[in-house]
């Protein structure tokens, strides 16, 4: 059972970003064509027929990931509590969700003769979905300034979608249109709407962080507090972007190849971490408000004392000294007749906490991981310059950094520990561990050909930041174990920069590889990622739990 619940907890993570950004992408489609290209012409008729193909595409992907949002979480609760199917589809959450169905819906079916425009009755779809979203958050279970809160979160919904969601019809417009001034006038329309959205979003967002978050002790000391934080930096990331495309819309007509080809590259990365944000904003649905949690909160002073530098731990502890896996401990309870202790949190085994030899075992592996990603780097850093060229050969050190975490990132499975190769893939933290191994062997075979001119296609050379990209994404959605609070905390103030260096490493190399050379700053770009990832090394190697 506590497996189960693991993994369902993952997979409701994994709904939920893409039930928003699925959302997302629908309702900025809708807002983009009402809002954007507002003149009816033959330009904006062309561009319907593509832009229609993405929003019912979406909306369509929506309606699945709602119905198996409600299938999974209808079955868990008819699992765990015993209550009938007829019960848990009266709750709040599956009548939002049939909701947000029949909107797709909607729009997916919307009569192929009323898709030459784009007129305000699709609205009415849209206010479906909005709702659907809107009774799910945060602000619907609020006693208190409820209605304050859904109005702030109605707002916050409808700017992301007129912002991010928009952007990937912004860039469908500027690939598909010839015409300079119709571009111009696009990419000007798009630009005013997307810094009124900025402004709201940020007005909402900082409400919303006030009612949530509390305190500033409850940024710190909360996993809540933690994720707000990390929306507030790739938000910041944004603003960088998006003063980048404005600055090149104000200046298209003068160099108008050039300015729209970076204007697209700029674009893509907006997406992207666009898209992490939204993912991070589904992994806080699924976390209590920090302004909830006035108990057991990490203190600034546990935070210093645990990140204090020390230095790296160069010594393991025999595999015999780990203590045995949670499932075989499990099985011999029960073949014993005995009881295990009962569990914090649900879902989760009462184990005894780590051993100073579990501990020393971790330790071990962080410190020599962040060795080789930091001298990797390193590396990285010095193939940027002609003088090294023998450094161009560092993404193979890859290989080894995969072995060793798939040797020892999880001693209790296959092929240290007792449980089977297939058995262990049934643990959502193993399942991830794997997943990541499987990512850093692709990316160093693929990167190593890249940088040694083995591979010349431009799509192998967009591996790399595609599989740094989504390896912080993934780390995003990393959970541990909830029999320590605290513990978890502070593991997850270590975790999460990882995960924002290693997304802004990769969209850093996207911007390289595809800016146009007219563009200067593809130049700097080129020192970014490899400082991240020497950034990453050091914090791995400062990596302690105790």
């Amino acid at each position: 059972m506590a497996q189960l619940f693991g993994t369902f907890s993952f997979l409701v993570v994994l709904l939920r970003a893409a039930i928003l950004c699925f959302q997302t992408m629908a309702m900025g489609g809708i807002l983009f064509f009402l809002l954007v290209t507002r003149k009816k012409d033959r330009r904006r008729e062309e561009l319907l027929r593509p832009g229609w193909k993405l929003i019912r595409g979406s909306a369509l992907a929506l309606a699945v990931s709602q119905l198996l949002f409600v299938a999974a979480n209808s079955l868990m609760l008819t699992i765990s509590s015993g209550i009938s199917i007829r019960e848990v589809l009266g709750a709040n959450f599956a009548f939002a969700g049939m909701l947000a169905v029949v909107g797709g819906l909607v729009l997916v079916l919307w009569p192929k003769g009323q898709r030459r425009t784009v007129s305000p009755v699709t609205l009415v779809p849209v206010a479906f979905i909005l709702t659907a979203s809107v009774m799910t958050s945060h602000s619907a279970s609020r006693l208190e300034d409820r209605a304050a809160l859904m109005a702030l979160s109605s707002i916050h919904f409808l700017t992301t979608a007129s912002w991010i969601g928009g952007l990937p019809f912004l860039l469908l417009s500027l690939n598909r249109v010839t015409d300079s001034e119709a571009r111009t006038c696009i990419s000007r329309n798009f630009s005013r709407l997307a810094l009124i959205s900025v402004l709201l979003l940020f007005a909402a967002g900082f409400s919303m962080t006030f009612w949530y978050v509390g305190s500033w002790a409850a940024v710190y000391g909360t996993a809540y507090g933690i994720m707000v934080s990390t929306k507030i930096v790739f938000f910041g990331c944004l603003l960088l972007l998006g003063a980048a495309n404005y600055s090149i819309v104000r200046g298209i007509d003068r160099d108008s190849t050039s300015s729209v080809k970076s204007l697209i590259r700029f674009g893509e990365a907006e997406v992207g971490i666009g898209l992490t944000v939204i993912l991070v904003a589904a992994s806080l649905t699924s976390l209590p408000p920090g302004a909830d949690l006035t108990q057991d909160r990490v203190t600034l002073r546990e935070i210093v004392t645990r990140y204090s530098p020390r230095m790296p731990r160069f010594s393991s502890p025999q595999l015999k000294d780990i203590s045995e896996s949670t499932d075989e401990v499990r099985r011999r309870a029960i073949a014993a007749g005995q009881k295990l202790p009962e569990a914090f949190a649900t879902g989760q085994p009462g184990m005894a906490p780590n051993t100073p030899a579990d501990i020393a075992w971790s330790e071990y592996n962080h410190s020599w991981a962040g060795i080789i990603v930091f001298l990797m780097g390193i590396l990285a850093l010095l193939s940027r310059s002609r003088y090294f060229p023998w450094a161009r050969n560092w993404p193979l050190m890859f290989l080894g950094l995969a072995v060793f975490l798939f040797l020892r990132a999880d001693p209790e499975n296959w092929p240290l520990g007792p449980n089977g190769f297939w058995e262990s893939f049934a643990v959502t933290d193993v399942l991830q561990h794997r997943m990541a191994v499987l990512l850093i062997i692709v990316f160093a075979a693929f990167q190593w050909m890249v940088e040694t001119n083995r591979l010349k296609s431009r799509a192998a050379a967009l591996v790399f930041p595609g599989v740094c990209a989504l390896g912080g994404v993934v780390l995003l959605t990393h959970t541990h174990a909830l029999s320590n609070v605290k513990e978890e905390m502070l593991v997850e103030l270590s975790h999460t920069p990882l995960a924002i260096f290693a997304v802004l490493a990769g969209w850093s190399r996207w911007l390289e590889l595809r800016l146009p050379g007219e563009n200067q700053i593809h130049k700097y770009l080129a020192w970014v990622w490899p400082i991240c990832f020497i950034i990453i090394g050091m914090i791995l190697m400062d990596y302690h739990e105790s």
